[in-house]
C-alpha cells in the first residue's frame, strides 16, 4: 500500500475517518512494532466489554482498531497512558458516541487526527504544489488530465485506487455498498430500516450541491421526519459525508440556516449507481478533495462554509484561513467565460484586498479573468 499524507503523531492518538480509508493499515505500517488490537476481533471485543484495564496490561506500546464499538475503552486508555507510560494508538470509523466518551478522559493527552479518503495523486507520491498558490508542473498537469475522469468516477478509497482494472474497481465498490456503507453504517447508529437508509443514501447523491432539507428527505425513504434526520446525522458522524455551513458576514452573526452536504468521495456516488448529474459530480469531487486536504491539515480551517446572498447569487465554496476568504466556483466548463465569474466578482470586489477568487474549470491552463484565477481541476493532483 502506497504512503499517506497524514503526518505520523508523536505520542499517543485517535484516528478517525470513514470505513476502508486505510486507517489501519496506516497505523500498522508506521508502528509495526505495536502490538495491534481489531474489536472487529470477537474475541478482543468481548474482553474489551469485560476488562477493559486488562486489554493494556502490560503492553506499553498498541494499536486499538474500530475503538467505536467500546467507546468507554478510552476511559481505560487513560488510565494506561497516565499510570503505565503506555503510547495509545487508536482508530474509529464512526464519531458516534466516541468523542463524547473521549473527550473529558483523553483531553490534552493524545492528538485527534483524521484519515480521509486518498486525496487525488497521493500514491503518486508527495505532494508537489500548493492549490491556490503555486502552479502545478505542465507535465504533471497533462498526466492528471489523462487519469481525471476515472479518478472522478472512482474515487479514492486506498482499495480502489491500488486496483488498476476498472472492472474491479468498480466491483470493489458495490461490495462496499452493501457492506459498510448499509449494513456496517446501520450497525454502528442501531438503524434498523436499511431500505429507508439505502434509499436516503441515494437521494443524499441526487441532493449535492442544494441546501439540505430533511423533509425533502423523510419523503424519498418513506421514513419520519426524526429518523430521517437521525439517518443524515449518521452518515456525517460515520465520515461518509459530510456538510458545508452557510456563512453570515459580520461580527453579530456568522452562520445562517441551512447546509449543503456532500460525499467523502465520489466513489460514493458510483457505488450507490445513482444517475447524478455532471455538473453535481464535479462539484462534490473538487470540494471533497479540498475537504480531504483540510483534514489533513494542509488547508488551515475548522470549516468549509458556501455562501448565498440576499440577492440569490451563491458561492461554491469559502475558506476562511485568518483574515483571508478564498471564494470558489466549480464549472463543468474547458472555456469559462464572464458569466462564469459573475457571482466571484461580486463578492470579492466588497473587499478585494482580503477576497480572492477561484474558478475550478475543466481547461489545461491557469489563466485569469480580470482579477480572478481560473485553476485547471488536473492540479488538484498531487496538491496540498
Amino acid at each position: 500500500m502506497f504512503n499517506r499524507w497524514l503526518e505520523k503523531p508523536k505520542g499517543s492518538a485517535l484516528v478517525l475517518g470513514p470505513r476502508r480509508a486505510g486507517k489501519s493499515t496506516y497505523l500498522k505500517k508506521n508502528f509495526s512494532n505495536f502490538k495491534y488490537i481489531t474489536l472487529d476481533d470477537i474475541d478482543f471485543l468481548d474482553l474489551a466489554k469485560r476488562d477493559p484495564k486488562g486489554l493494556f496490561e502490560g503492553r506499553r506500546e498498541i494499536i486499538i482498531d474500530e475503538i467505536q464499538r467500546v467507546p468507554q475503552l478510552t476511559i481505560a486508555a487513560k488510565y494506561a497512558i497516565d499510570e503505565q507510560g503506555a503510547t495509545v494508538l487508536m482508530s474509529g470509523s464512526s464519531r458516534i458516541g466516541l468523542l463524547d466518551a473521549s473527550a473529558d478522559s483523553l483531553a490534552g493527552r493524545i492528538e485527534i487526527l483524521e484519515l480521509p479518503t486518498a486525496c487525488w495523486g497521493e500514491d503518486a507520491g508527495e505532494p508537489t504544489h500548493s492549490i491556490f498558490e503555486e502552479q502545478a508542473p505542465p507535465l504533471q498537469l497533462k498526466e492528471a488530465q489523462r487519469d481525471l475522469e476515472s479518478f472522478m468516477r472512482y474515487g479514492g478509497f486506498p482499495e480502489v485506487v491500488s486496483e488498476p482494472d476498472p472492472e474491479e474497481k468498480k466491483s470493489i465498490l458495490t461490495n462496499y455498498k452493501n457492506s459498510y456503507f448499509t449494513r456496517d453504517l446501520s450497525l454502528l447508529s442501531h438503524i434498523k430500516d436499511v431500505t429507508g437508509l439505502r434509499a436516503l443514501l441515494n437521494h443524499y447523491a441526487l441532493s449535492i450541491g442544494s441546501i439540505t432539507q430533511v423533509e425533502n428527505f423523510r419523503q424519498e425513504s418513506s421514513l419520519s421526519h426524526i429518523t430521517a434526520k437521525k439517518y443524515l446525522n449518521s452518515i456525517y458522524q460515520s465520515g461518509l459525508g459530510f456538510t458545508l455551513i452557510g456563512y453570515q458576514y459580520g461580527p453579530a452573526k456568522r452562520y445562517v440556516k441551512g447546509s449543503k452536504s456532500y460525499y467523502c468521495d465520489t466513489g460514493m456516488i458510483t457505488a450507490l449507481g445513482v444517475q447524478a448529474h455532471r455538473g453535481q459530480i464535479v462539484e462534490n469531487f473538487v470540494i471533497s478533495e479540498i475537504e480531504k486536504r483540510r483534514k489533513l491539515g494542509f488547508i488551515k480551517t475548522d470549516q468549509l462554509f458556501f455562501y448565498k446572498s440576499n440577492s440569490g447569487f451563491e458561492i461554491d465554496l469559502v475558506i476562511e484561513e485568518e483574515d483571508q476568504l478564498k471564494a470558489i466556483e466549480v464549472k463543468s466548463t474547458s472555456h469559462p467565460a464572464a458569466k462564469d465569474i459573475r457571482s466571484l466578482r461580486e463578492f470579492t470586489e466588497v473587499d478585494s484586498k482580503n477576497r480572492k477568487g477561484y474558478l475550478f474549470y475543466f481547461g489545461e491552463e491557469y489563466r485569469k479573468i480580470e482579477h480572478l484565477l481560473c485553476i485547471p481541476i488536473a492540479a488538484l493532483y498531487r496538491g496540498r
